[in-house]
């Protein structure tokens, strides 16, 4: 017996997903300019003139913005396309109990490369606060999955993943407003893209975060967990093309 229409229609979902993906991250590697940015790192150096330990900052390595824009492009083409494939029939009787495990280990990379790229764009430039700002974004997708594995084995719907993620989520955008208003104030105002790019990418991490809420409400169309479903993947693709994009006319274009 064949699949239903629903998970028929899903399946072509995730190959064009896979496809937009992954032809987006060539385009950007393709037309951009060189930008690479030095991260750095900080620690105590004794200064031989004070023998006092003083902190020292030094570059570490430097890492390309069109390069950090094409790996969340190509983990979220290679994730849509396990789903497509191999990953299918997991996928499909996962969708039906109302949980998607691949999705949340994919945004628990991808977004957290997109913070970490929204994060040098305002100045965050230092590796631990970058590594920092990975994790907790990862974290927050991660209590995504918790929140669905979790909600398997009760009667009423428990959100405290939910919060716990929300909490995760809200400290690296609490850093890069931080970020965005000492510059402004103290120092050079960012570029116009930079606020742009601010608000818009905010506003669609808010959106996964409602997608849940609908989802466990069972608002109106909600009630069908595929269907929310679908709209996780419209807005990832958005959300995505729109970082690249505005990045690209910012700083990429040549």
């Amino acid at each position: 017996m064949g699949l239903p229409v629903k998970l028929r229609r899903l399946r072509i979902m995730n190959n064009a997903a896979a496809v937009l993906h992954f032809g987006q991250a060539l385009i950007v590697v393709w037309l951009s300019r060189s930008f690479p940015v030095a991260v750095s790192g900080s620690f105590l150096k004794l200064n031989a003139l004070t023998h006092k330990l003083e902190p020292t900052t030094s570059t570490l390595f430097t890492v390309q913005i069109a390069w950090l824009i094409a790996v969340f492009f190509l983990l979220s083409a290679l994730f849509h396309f396990l789903i497509a494939t191999v990953y299918n029939k997991r996928y499909n009787l996962n969708l039906l109990l109302g949980i998607n495990k691949m999705r949340w280990a994919e945004y628990s990379l991808s977004a957290s490369v997109m913070m970490v790229a929204i994060a040098i764009l305002v100045g965050v430039y230092d590796f631990a606060s970058l590594l920092m700002i990975f994790a907790l974004t990862a974290i927050m997708n991660l209590m995504g999955l918790v929140m669905e594995i979790h909600n398997q084995s009760v009667q009423a719907t428990n959100w405290t993943s939910y919060y716990v993620g929300c909490f995760a989520g809200a400290v690296p955008w609490s850093v890069v407003a931080l970020y965005l208003w000492l510059g402004a104030t103290h120092g050079s105002r960012a570029p116009t893209f930079v606020y742009w790019i601010f608000v818009s990418i905010f506003i669609f991490f808010t959106c996964f975060a409602a997608n849940m809420v609908l989802q466990y409400k069972r608002v109106g169309p909600w009630r069908e967990y595929v269907y929310g479903e679908r709209v996780y993947i419209i807005l990832s693709l958005v959300a995505k093309s729109l970082l690249a994009w505005q990045v690209f006319a910012g700083t990429l274009r040549p």
